[in-house]
């Protein structure tokens, strides 16, 4: 491709091109603006109002500097086109019509108090811990190193939680986070899957949210939470829900089924260290109706 200029077809056409490179340079953008949010609690604020909320309403119930409370209308501006706020009109004690905003489905899970929010999984996944490897994904390219991660901090990451308690507990955080929200559609939408069995494993459960979940549906389903000994060690397990210390990649407890929430290989792939039990995938796909050719869906893949 030849660089041209002159004519207005050219000059439509770079303009295209220039605004493709602009979007991703700052594509981060929403991402922390989002965090922003929810970080001076502008989502609370307004769900607790009860009505649509204006920007001067919300300006005078937040704890900014009062030199910045003009800059506020740029970040409501920039999640309100994201999908994160709705607009309805209001009227003033002066019967002036203004602005009005109200949550929306999605930012009603970054609430503190949802029941299935996952406002812990978003805001740790921006910690620089796990953002920064990111800045040396083209470095780990050239090297052989497993993982941007190691490339970044000299260990892998679970390594670096075994020595690390804040990363310890972030990671945890977030999978019983992101496992809280998908439980109650495992149970509702796959019950199918987990019936007739006798022993269940998951692996990499955390600290069992997902199989606390299925061992309270299914009483007579032994099942078993395996992950590192760092994290399971503390951890108290029920009449048929234990917890078991190790690594997946030396040996996994024996059972009928093995669940992995995700994995970063294909399950055939993992075949030789899962053993002879059934593996159910867990991914987001299995429980919604969007349709899925993806053989990581919540199906058992027979031994």
């Amino acid at each position: 491709m030849e660089f041209q200029s002159g004519d207005q077809a050219n000059n439509n056409k770079l303009l295209k091109a220039q605004c493709l490179i602009w979007n991703h340079m700052y594509s981060f953008v929403n991402s922390v603006s989002l965090k922003c949010a929810v970080d001076l609690d502008i989502l609370e604020t307004i769900h607790k109002h009860g009505k649509p909320m204006s920007l001067s309403q919300l300006i005078s119930s937040l704890q900014i500097h009062p030199s910045n409370t003009t800059f506020i209308h740029r970040l409501i501006r920039i999640l309100t086109h994201s999908g994160f706020f709705a607009t309805k009109n209001v009227t003033d004690n002066n019967n002036l019509v203004e602005i009005g905003y109200v949550l929306t489905d999605s930012s009603m899970l970054l609430l503190k108090e949802h029941p299935l929010g996952i406002r812990t999984f978003f805001v740790n996944s921006l910690d620089p811990i796990l953002t920064n490897p990111w800045h040396k994904l083209s470095t780990w390219y050239k090297n052989d190193d497993p993982t941007p991660f190691k490339t970044e901090h000299g260990i892998k990451v679970w390594e670096y939680g075994g020595r690390e308690p804040r990363l310890n507990n972030l990671i945890n955080e977030m999978m019983a986070s992101d496992t809280r929200f998908i439980s109650k559609m495992v149970i509702e939408k796959c019950k199918g899957v987990f019936e007739g069995l006798q022993s269940l494993v998951d692996v990499g459960g955390g600290n069992g949210t997902l199989a606390k979940t299925i061992a309270k549906s299914f009483p007579e389903l032994e099942c078993t939470v395996f992950y590192l000994p760092h994290v399971v060690a503390d951890l108290q397990g029920s009449d048929n829900l234990k917890y078991v210390g190790g690594s997946m990649f030396e040996a996994i407890p024996p059972a009928d089924a093995i669940v992995l929430k995700i994995c970063w290989e294909r399950g055939s792939n993992l075949r030789p260290l899962l053993g002879e039990g059934n593996i159910c995938h867990l991914s987001y796909s299995s429980l919604t109706d969007v349709p899925n050719n993806d053989p990581m869906d919540l199906s058992r893949e027979r031994k």
